[in-house]
């Protein structure tokens, strides 16, 4: 039970600071400055967690991750299915605590919906932002076997490494789908922007729950052949 409460509060956090610091300071072409902080809010959060839970649970606080990490031999099916249904509580952790802020100091969002990914920076393609998650998820996933991997030998390092490669992503995929990588990190603030009016991210929440799915299967069964 432990490590699926430390899955919780590790997700809370990542999509607290996260699209916290996305309501902030937006998301838009014409603020670079809003997509590194944006970025490195992302990936200060997973090195954070990365040494706060990482011992308890592996601090994975993403689906897609799990998965990966289950079709790598690294856990269970029901182990998985714990890690997943707790990750999404605790995006909703996370999204309950951000609205609460926003609504009671009165502060605006300037993404107008919840830091939701959307696919306003490929013009609405579906095909194009199911290519984008596709892309980042299997290379931050990679990334994550690599470090995680009994033969690499990075020590204390992983967190950093891990961290910074989300960060790496998020600025490349902010200005396309605003980058999720991570099925948990987008159903929590649809859902809110949907219940404040806003259906579009809701609409397009399929993308971006099958891209980070389809990337980090496509990256574990790459990882499992080369590493044999």
């Amino acid at each position: 039970m432990k490590k699926y409460v430390a899955e919780v509060i590790g997700t809370a956090v990542l999509v607290l600071m996260g699209c916290g610091t996305a309501m902030l300071v937006g998301c838009d072409a014409a603020n670079g400055a809003g997509y590194l902080l944006t970025a490195l809010a992302f990936g200060l959060s997973i090195v954070a967690e990365a040494y706060c839970i990482g011992n308890i649970s592996g601090c994975h606080i993403n689906p897609a991750v799990s998965l990966a990490v289950f079709m790598n031999g690294g856990m269970k099916l029901n182990e998985m299915i714990g890690y997943m249904i707790s990750q999404v509580i605790g995006a909703f952790v996370g999204t309950v605590l951000l609205a609460a802020i926003f609504a009671s100091g009165g502060v605006t969002d300037m993404t107008g919906g919840f830091g939701a990914n959307g696919l306003a920076g490929v013009n609405g393609s579906p095909v194009a932002g199911l290519l984008v998650e596709i892309v980042l998820t299997y290379i931050f996933v990679m990334t994550i076997l690599g470090v995680t991997s009994k033969k690499a030998g990075h020590g204390s390092f992983g967190g950093l490494i891990i961290g910074l490669t989300l960060t790496f992503v998020h600025v490349f995929g902010i200005g396309l789908t605003g980058t999720s990588v991570n099925p948990a990190r987008s159903i929590a603030p649809a859902v809110f922007a949907a219940v404040n009016g806003n259906t579009e991210p809701i609409a397009a929440l399929w993308v971006f729950i099958v891209g980070p799915l389809v990337g980090a299967a496509l990256a574990a069964c790459t990882y499992k052949t080369l590493e044999k």
